[in-house]
């Protein structure tokens, strides 16, 4: 951590660890256009990781600014993980806060307790799958149109992104997902977005063991779902996130304008071969290599 921090200090950058209660303050530059803080909730190897990454993307969008040419907010929060959105959100600062490796469930929660003034500043790049790359991988594993239903418990949201092209069913609480499970049996794909409400740690064994009876794919939300038994998913590494964040940095410092919240744009694709075999997916070199890859850092 010192390592880290001294080597940041003095571009006028900050990382505030939430969980730990450590915070640096960035050092005032009135010749500095602009200035960001990278806002975490841990200091876990995998966060400092990201931290550490995403700052060398950073610093070049920063240093190329003279004051001039800055915008009325000069000031860019990163907050990384749930808990650093929520403590970036709360931060009484004219600035702007970008979200990255949170879901959109998360995302949402917290939109709903900020002022509408508050949220206008706010944007995020989600850490799920886009639902869009997600239908196209299921189009690539059943090379012809597959039925596809999705469980969620506000089905609003999802509405748009799938639009149309899955059977969206509410999950409230006090349901029984079993009973659900059954409803959708005859459905060949269940498209699993990440609720917690639905898919949790009581949950997710019960609704990957009943899919799999019913000869059902489940398209997951991670790499770690597709390991625990789901058939495959579209999935976002650490460099595909931390590229599209310093795209979207890049692109306020630019020209000012805060881009709406969005999913990942870079991916890969991972498929559990044995699942797909049960299933008699026929998995091709398409679905395998289904992805978007991002720019290499110069």
């Amino acid at each position: 951590m010192r390592t880290w921090l001294a080597r940041v200090a003095p571009l006028a950058v900050m990382l505030a660890c939430g969980a730990s209660g450590l915070a640096c303050a960035a050092q005032k530059d009135s010749t500095q256009g602009y200035r960001f803080q990278i806002v975490t909730g841990d200091d876990s190897s995998v966060t400092r990781r990201i931290a550490d990454d995403l700052y060398k993307r950073l610093v070049p969008t920063f240093t190329g600014f003279r004051t001039e040419l800055a915008q009325r907010r000069r000031l860019v929060l990163v907050a990384i993980g749930p808990a650093a959105l929520r403590d970036a959100a709360l931060r009484p600062c004219d600035c702007v806060v970008i979200a990255a490796f949170t879901s959109s469930q998360v995302w949402r929660d917290v939109m709903a307790q900020v002022t509408p003034a508050r949220a206008a500043s706010m944007t995020a790049v989600y850490a799920e799958p886009a639902p869009a790359d997600q239908l196209k991988l299921i189009a690539l594993l059943y090379h012809r149109p597959a039925r596809v239903a999705a469980i969620v418990a506000d089905p609003r949201f999802f509405a748009g992104p799938l639009a149309g092209a899955a059977d969206l069913y509410a999950f409230t609480e006090g349901d029984d997902i079993n009973r659900l499970l059954n409803r959708i049996a005859q459905t060949e794909v269940l498209l699993a977005l990440p609720d917690n409400a639905v898919f949790n740690a009581e949950n997710i064994r019960n609704i990957l063991l009943s899919t799999y009876r019913h000869k059902q794919a489940v398209i997951g939300f991670s790499s770690d779902m597709v390991r625990a038994g789901a058939l495959a998913s579209t999935y976002s590494d650490i460099d595909d996130i931390n590229v599209q964040v310093a795209e979207t940095v890049a692109h306020f410092v630019a020209t000012g304008d805060l881009p709406a919240p969005q999913f990942p744009h870079y991916f890969r694709t991972v498929v559990n071969e044995g699942v797909a075999r049960s299933l008699d997916v026929t998995v091709d070199g398409a679905a395998r290599q289904f992805a978007r890859r991002p720019p290499a850092l110069p």
